[in-house]
């Protein structure tokens, strides 16, 4: 039995979930609060370790981990993906610019987002029941991690939007 295209579609998800453990660690090296940055570490972690899972699930189904994708382009993108990737960090880099953690949080957001989105991909093709089994308990934690980025988020913009009033504030007394 031939599981090519299970093969691919864990490929997929290595790659996204590999792009993130890069954007992850990036974002982590320069958030301001030790708070934000544990967090992030601890994402970073699970991340790594989810491709090392998915790794070894295509090992076990025959196929090379480290080979690219089938039909792809230069690296294992194709053309689309390759312009979405380069996008993704420059995104990043202007965020870093920018120096502030909502900022940051904005782009991890993104990306976990990003991730969602493959792995929602990879569950609407007809997977082996261990691997979907797989596949969807890490989608689930990626959905964990999205939902906590996207409430610090909130948080960073409310306690800036409070700095700024009482700023404003101070400034008319």
């Amino acid at each position: 039995m031939s599981h090519r295209f299970t093969i691919d579609a864990l490929k997929e998800l290595i790659a996204a979930r590999s792009d993130g453990e890069q954007g992850l660690r990036i974002c982590a090296e320069h958030v301001r609060t030790s708070e934000l940055r544990a967090i992030l570490l601890t994402h970073l972690h699970d991340c790594a370790q989810a491709v090392q899972e998915l790794q070894s699930l295509v090992r076990v189904l025959g196929g090379d981990p480290e080979a690219g994708l089938p039909a792809a382009g230069i690296r294992g993108l194709s053309a689309t993906d390759s312009a979405a990737a380069h996008r993704r960090w420059a995104d990043l880099r202007a965020a870093l610019a920018c120096d502030e953690d909502r900022v940051i949080l904005d782009e991890c957001e993104r990306g976990e987002s990003r991730a969602l989105e493959v792995y929602r991909n990879a569950l609407d093709d007809p997977l082996p029941d261990l691997v979907r089994a797989i596949v969807l308990r890490q989608f689930e934690d990626v959905m964990t991690n999205h939902d906590q980025i996207r409430d610090l988020r909130s948080q960073q913009s409310i306690r800036a939007n409070l700095a700024a009033g009482n700023g404003a504030q101070a400034g008319q007394h």
